[in-house]
């Protein structure tokens, strides 16, 4: 199962090209050498990643091509809103039909949409974000791998398993000879075409190793390469680009400083920040987000979040829920409802920008059974399936109870493409419009 389909270049303009894709056209950075129009070409997350001889597209497509429009058919059944879909709300129904015609919220709206306790009400919330993911993004589903290469870290936030407040865990690094089997086995057996690399932050002096790890599965695969290692400085981020990284995974956490300063000691919000604005400046991917349910987080806070997001030009929205580690000062804390999570992941797709992905995470799936199904029918379009080794993801307990912790990465595909098919999903990533 490809987790992209070849399309067609239509268009050149300098690094710029435009993709034909069934007729719909988006747009990509190329930095291949010997690309004309005609050509066909892999794309991930805005980047041509690959050449594709004619022959082999074609026949990708051929079979492609009516499936996507079957599954096409099963996700619109999914998405459609009822002619008859009001709350009987006034208030309510005036933000959702204002949010339908993609009309900007004003924050005082976002907040009422976030205040929702009635289930009937709520699920009408859900069902328009659901809308508007397939008004904007059709029924594409982006699939990334995510490889926890190592669980070293220098940091002590105050609720993660692997920060330096868990003394009991076993560290482990992997060599580069795991990193580029577990990288060849996703990409040549699984079909993988983008793969985030993770690993708890360390020091600068580790730069280097890690740009050759980058350096050396981009010399072996065609992949899109996405960069997880905390703050690692503008410096270290530009070898890692020089290496080949083109996307980088971090939180912000919370847009709160006085909160995060609370969670992380002797750090700063802005720090963070300016370093997520900096790796955008370069020609990064950004996902970022925040967390729900940090202690002494308001409503307000999570609304701003939503925003920073968006002024970070992220690619891909990334909201979790907190899950704090027995080892960590917040474990005794409570975890946020379902209801929370999935009223944010809504609002996420309501405010956000409409080429915006959002991301269902894997903490998602582990604080509420069937997260993946219900997640994905509120708004969500993007998953990541761990590749980790299974020797080594239980020492990768960041939280504890991790969804999907004891399956090997073909259990999980198996899993994910019977869940995209069942809600006429595709697991391909079409760019950016």
């Amino acid at each position: 199962m490809c987790y992209a389909i070849p399309g067609k270049v239509s268009f050149f303009s300098g690094k710029t090209v435009v993709i034909d894709y069934f007729g719909e056209k988006k747009k990509a950075v190329n930095e291949l050498s010997g690309l004309s129009v005609g050509d066909y070409v892999y794309a991930q997350g805005g980047y041509v990643i690959q050449k594709v001889p004619a022959a082999e597209a074609l026949e990708i497509l051929s079979t492609w091509h009516e499936l996507f429009l079957q599954l096409n058919e099963v996700d619109l059944q999914h998405s459609r809103l009822s002619e008859s879909r009001a709350s009987g709300v006034p208030e309510l129904d005036r933000i959702l039909d204002k949010a339908c015609a993609g009309t900007e919220l004003s924050d005082a709206e976002l907040l009422y949409l976030l205040a929702l306790k009635d289930p009937q009400q709520v699920g009408l919330l859900l069902k328009t974000a659901n809308f508007l993911r397939q008004k904007h993004h059709r029924n594409a589903c982006c699939v990334h791998g995510i490889l926890e290469i190592s669980n070293r870290c220098a940091r002590n936030c105050a609720y993660c398993g692997i920060s330096s407040h868990n003394k009991r865990l076993p560290r482990y690094r992997m060599t580069k000879e795991e990193v580029l089997s577990c990288v060849g086995e996703a990409v040549e057996r699984h079909g993988f075409k983008a793969i985030v690399l993770q690993s708890g932050e360390q020091t600068q002096a580790g730069i280097e190793e890690l740009s050759g790890l980058v350096r050396a599965i981009k010399e072996k695969y065609p992949l899109l390469v996405l960069v997880s290692f905390g703050e690692i400085g503008g410096t270290g981020l530009s070898e890692l680009f020089s290496a080949g990284a083109r996307g980088l995974l971090m939180r912000f956490e919370t847009s709160n400083p006085a909160l995060y300063r609370s969670l992380h000691p002797g750090y700063e919000l802005e720090s963070r920040v300016n370093l997520i604005r900096e790796a955008y400046r370069m020609g990064y991917l950004i996902i970022t987000g925040g967390l729900i349910g940090l202690p002494g987080q308001t409503p307000r806070d999570i609304i701003n979040d939503i925003h920073l997001a968006a002024e970070l030009n992220a690619e891909m929205f990334s909201f979790g829920p907190v899950l704090p580690h027995p080892g960590t000062p917040l474990s005794g804390i409570s975890a946020p409802s379902e209801d929370e999570l999935f009223k944010v992941l809504a609002l996420a797709r309501i405010a956000a920008p409409a080429e915006s992905k959002i991301l269902l995470t894997t903490a998602a799936e582990t604080l509420a059974p069937g997260a993946g199904r219900k997640g994905l029918l509120s708004g969500a379009n993007s998953l990541m399936l761990n590749l980790t080794p299974l020797s080594y993801r239980p020492l990768y307990s960041i939280y504890p109870s991790r969804a999907h912790s004891g399956e090997d990465i073909s259990l999980q595909v198996e899993g994910t493409m019977r869940l995209l098919k069942s809600l006429g999903r595709v697991p391909i990533d079409l760019g950016i419009g």
